[in-house]
């Protein structure tokens, strides 16, 4: 329970259906890097998380996992952007602390399965599937790609099969305080941060030229690992936009980009996936055609998929793919189902 109206729903619907319920929150990230609390306001949400239990009528504890958080996030986090990547880090969190660590937690704590507020849905017994959630403009499937079928078989997600505004409804009828909670934004657990703050506290700035794709230089950044493809908004070139982020040349150490949004360089056909995981644990039927996408809401788009060599694959999109940023991860569905994905190379 993390304090939002989702995983509050979560658990009244399992209470209502008989479920006997007990609600954990997880504190996984605390004062480690000195941010203010209305930056990570853990220990509000634990409190709303709390008046839930309480008007629920179920058992509350709390975990604290920064230890395991730090190790197997943060340390990931830090170490793609160091590596000029843009990492995913509510996969990771997804598949290493919520449905690993707490999972392992609460069975050996007496648990049959976990429940959590994700918009997403499990089918099948002896072969588990991970189908999108109902409400496709909330569907979280694509965060957890990577889950396998030992978490799926003991994962429950009570919500998936709503919409948002079903969810509020249900929230106000089984009188929940945070009822009207405002959905939370920003960085997995952390919350609401700036990036460039949070980064720079183990990443130093290493400046270097600003320059068009025709090579004319119009500013200086303080890292290319500040940066991300087709990104807009703060390159701090003075006015002198908007400009896009097309390339990051670490040879040289320069940010190339374009005014043009429709710039060819910006889109791209064929993208290669590495670290892939498949949530059927083997390697779906490659003679036929799927859909995938590259970044999160972005609409699904028809693909192929085969074997590129090393434990890769390459995807081959029907529609160019804009802004396809290494470090993020492409993920394949075949009609409902989420089949897996990988990290873009």
């Amino acid at each position: 329970m993390s304090g939002g109206v989702d995983s509050s729903v979560a658990a009244a619907i399992l209470k209502e259906q008989g479920y006997t319920v007990v609600g954990f929150f997880m504190k996984n990230f605390g004062d480690t890097f000195g941010l203010k609390v209305s930056e990570c306001p853990w220990l509000q949400d634990r409190e709303d998380a709390m008046r839930v239990a309480a008007r629920l009528d179920i058992p509350f504890h709390t975990l604290d996992f920064e230890e395991e958080y730090a190790q197997q996030v943060l340390d990931y986090f830090f170490r793609e952007y160091e590596a000029g990547r843009t990492p995913n880090p509510d996969v990771m969190c997804n598949s290493q602390i919520k449905f690993g660590v707490f999972l392992d937690k609460a069975l050996a704590l007496g648990a049959d399965r976990i429940a959590t507020g994700h918009y997403a849905r499990v089918s099948g017994t002896s072969e588990r599937q991970l189908l999108k959630g109902v409400d496709q403009n909330k569907d979280q499937s694509y965060f957890l790609y990577r889950l396998n079928q030992q978490q799926l078989s003991k994962t429950m997600f009570p919500v998936g099969g709503y919409t948002k505004p079903e969810v509020r409804e249900l929230a106000k009828k089984f009188g929940l305080p945070n009822h009207d909670k405002r959905d939370s934004q920003g960085v997995c657990f952390i919350g609401h941060i700036d990036l460039r703050t949070f980064l720079s506290k183990k990443i130093k700035d290493k400046p270097g030229d600003i320059v068009t794709v025709s090579g004319q230089k119009i500013g200086e950044h303080q890292g290319l690992f500040w940066y991300t493809i087709g990104q807009r908004r703060g390159i701090n070139i003075g006015g002198k936009g908007p400009y896009y982020v097309v390339d990051k040349d670490f040879k040289s150490n320069q940010l190339v980009v374009t005014n043009d949004p429709k710039d060819e360089r910006l889109f791209t056909s064929t993208v290669i996936m590495d670290d892939v995981s498949w949530v059927s644990g083997k390697e779906p039927d490659l003679s036929k055609a799927y859909q995938g996408r590259t970044r999160y809401r972005e609409k699904l788009s028809g693909c192929t998929v085969k074997i590129a060599g090393g434990g890769k694959y390459e995807v081959a999109f029907q529609e160019p793919q804009w802004a396809v940023a290494p470090g993020q991860s492409v993920v394949l569905y075949d009609g409902e189902v989420c089949l897996g994905g990988g990290i873009i190379c």
